[in-house]
């Protein structure tokens, strides 16, 4: 994941504006009743059906995913044909922002797994991090139809960002307790971890990342500082009875579910049948 740019004055009050009315409603905002805020996009109806990511995390039971690989048709298949993961991490959080070749990756998926394929397997999508409301309204407006099963906000920073990503992505689970998709957050900057709490105070997040990568460059390579961070991220993601997630190995996968992370993404492919094991989901 790249580092986030630098968020001028302008967006940040564009987006403050759009979203205060969601952060009064918070656990850490007060003030009066909200105004509606805008209708969710258009594409929310069309993605529809069911996930069975959705349905192992409503029942508590720990998820895996994988990321993408290449983003072609063939992959697309082999990923459909071959993982036994619970989902796809795709990700346009940098370079071009390619709906077209997302949907060719599904169609290969499609193609080789079948019509119900992105129900058992959903692909979420990272998109770039939110800087102006409006401009990431019209990314997930237009990636929604093609069927994904969620978006991942990337270098979540402060409460209004959250709040921004549960006003774009209103029919997610658990803000609508029937929802089928995931509004997942990653927490990677100094700036995320001190306002962590916050953060996850905002209603209706699915899952809140700690993002090891992004925060290994952001504490210069200081592993203990990179631990500590991410062990206040798991700790708020508990207070505030939020799935966390984490990318773990095969080493220490078992480590990771034992600390209590819900979501993890593999760094290998071994690690996930590792995971399965250690979360008591092998048949």
């Amino acid at each position: 994941m790249s580092p986030m740019s630098r968020v001028s004055r302008a967006p940040v009050l564009s987006l403050a504006l759009v979203v205060g009315a969601a952060l009064s409603t918070s656990a850490c905002g007060g003030g009066e009743e909200a105004e509606p805020v805008q209708d969710p996009p258009t594409g929310m109806a069309a993605a529809g059906g069911g996930s069975d990511l959705v349905d192992l995390l409503r029942a508590g039971e720990p998820v895996f995913g994988v990321f993408s690989g290449p983003k072609t048709p063939e992959q697309g298949a082999l990923m459909a044909s071959e993982t036994d993961a619970d989902f796809i991490l795709y990700s346009m959080e940098s370079g071009p922002f390619d709906v077209a070749g997302m949907e060719a990756y599904l169609g290969g998926m499609r193609e080789a797994g079948g019509a119900d394929v992105l129900s058992r397997l959903p692909v979420v999508l990272r998109v770039p991090p939110i800087e102006d409301v409006e401009a990431a309204r019209g990314q997930v407006d237009s990636a929604l139809p093609t069927g994904i099963g969620g978006i991942v906000f990337p270098h979540a920073a402060r409460p209004d960002q959250a709040a921004a990503s549960a006003v774009l992505l209103p029919g997610s689970w658990p803000q609508d307790p029937g929802g089928d998709q995931v509004n997942i957050l990653i927490v990677e900057d100094h700036e995320g971890i001190e306002n962590v709490r916050e953060i996850m105070a905002t209603p209706g997040l699915s899952v809140v990342f700690a993002g090891p990568g992004d925060l290994r460059r952001a504490y210069e390579g200081d592993m203990e500082q990179v631990e500590a961070a991410i062990q206040t991220v798991l700790a708020a993601c508990k207070e505030f009875e939020v799935v966390c997630g984490v990318t773990a190995g095969v080493d220490d996968i078992g480590d990771r579910l034992e600390q209590g992370f819900g979501m993890i993404i593999v760094t290998e492919p071994e690690a996930v049948a590792a995971g399965m094991a250690a979360a008591g989901r092998t048949e």
